[in-house]
C-alpha cells in the first residue's frame, strides 16, 4: 500500500462487497463478457507470472544480505527520522504489508472479472475474509530477521479497525508476530497516524534502529510520494542512492500514487478523464508515416 493510501484510488465500485468477495473464488472464463480495465495486464502479470514470483524473491534475498551487512554496522539506519544516540538501540525492520509482504492480486483480479472499481466496501470485505496470500520471500525474510533477533514491523495504511483481521491472515501465513510487542502499526491508530508514514517511523525510530525498508509505493519510505511528476522524481533523485542498500522496493504496477500522480491525485475525475491524463504523462516514440 503501500498501500491503499485513503483507498480512494478508484471511484466507488459497481456492485456490493459480498458479490466481489463471492467472485473472488470463482476463475475467469475467456468467454465471459468483461469489459476494458486498466489493471487487466498488471494483475496479469502479479498474479500469474514467474517474472513476478521470481522478482519479489529477489528483492528478499538482497533484503537478507543487506540485513546482516546492517547489523554488523551500528552507524546504519534506514530511517531519515532517526535521530540523536541510536546506534545501541535493539534492530528492526520495516514492512509495508500490502503488496510487499501480503499478495492482494485476488481482490484485484476480482475488481476485474465483475467490472468493477476499488470502494472501501469491497476492500473491508475482502480484509476481514482473510484470504491474502504471501508474496513470494517476504515469510522467509521476516522470519530470517527474527531468527536475527531483529523485530519484525508491519506499518501498513489498512485502518486501525481492521488490524485483528489482518493480523489473524499475517500469522496464518507464518510472519512473526511480535510477541508481547504491537508490532502492526495501522492507520488512525493513533490521531497523527494518517496515510503518510513518516510519523509512524519516527514512532519505532526513538526506541529501535531501523536497519531496513520494505514497500511497494514510494510512500513506503518517503511522505513526498504525493506531490506532482515532478516533485515525486526531486525526491526519488535525492534519495536513489538508498534503494537496494537500505530501502527495499517490491513491484507494484496495479496502483499506487505513481498512478494517480499524473491526474495530480484528483480522484473525483471521471475513468475518462484520469485515462486522458495517464495517457498524456506518457513520452511515447510514434514510428514515421509511410
Amino acid at each position: 500500500m503501500s498501500q491503499f493510501t485513503g483507498p480512494g484510488r478508484w471511484a466507488q465500485a459497481v456492485g456490493v462487497g459480498a458479490l466481489l468477495v463471492c467472485a473472488l473464488a470463482l476463475p475467469v472464463q475467456a468467454a465471459d463478457p468483461v469489459g476494458p480495465n486498466d489493471l487487466l495486464n498488471a494483475e496479469l502479470w502479479m498474479q500469474n507470472s514467474v517474472e513476478y514470483k521470481a522478482t519479489a524473491l529477489s528483492v528478499y534475498a538482497l533484503g537478507k544480505l543487506r540485513l546482516d551487512e546492517a547489523l554488523a554496522d551500528k552507524s546504519w539506519t534506514a530511517a531519515t527520522e532517526q535521530t540523536g544516540a541510536y546506534q545501541d538501540l535493539p534492530p528492526a525492520v520495516i514492512l509495508d504489508l500490502d503488496e510487499t509482504a501480503m499478495d492482494n492480486s485476488a481482490y484485484q483480479t476480482g475488481l476485474i472479472a465483475t467490472n468493477s472499481d476499488f470502494s472501501p466496501k469491497t476492500w473491508d470485505a475482502w480484509v476481514k475474509a482473510e484470504k491474502a496470500t504471501a508474496v513470494p520471500g517476504a515469510v522467509e525474510f521476516t522470519q530470517y530477521a527474527e531468527s536475527k533477533g531483529v523485530k519484525v514491523f508491519y506499518v501498513t495504511n489498512r485502518n486501525a479497525d481492521q488490524e485483528e483481521p489482518t493480523r489473524r491472515n499475517a500469522q496464518a501465513l507464518g510472519f512473526p508476530m511480535g510477541g508481547n510487542v504491537d508490532t502492526f502499526l495501522m492507520a488512525k491508530e493513533k490521531p497523527d497516524w494518517g496515510s503518510a508514514k513518516g510519523t509512524r517511523r519516527a514512532y519505532l525510530a526513538k526506541d529501535y534502529r531501523i536497519l531496513l525498508l520494505f514497500g511497494d509505493n514510494f510512500g513506503d519510505f518517503s511522505d513526498a510520494y504525493n506531490g506532482s511528476e515532478a516533485d515525486r522524481l526531486a525526491a526519488f533523485t535525492a534519495a536513489k542512492a538508498r534503494f537496494g542498500h537500505d530501502w527495499l522496493m517490491l513491484p507494484n504496477p496495479g496502483y499506487g500514487s505513481f498512478e494517480s500522480a499524473p491526474f495530480q491525485h484528483n480522484f473525483k475525475l471521471s475513468a475518462e478523464e484520469k485515462r486522458a491524463k495517464k495517457v498524456g504523462a506518457l513520452a511515447p516514440w510514434i514510428p514515421p508515416a509511410p
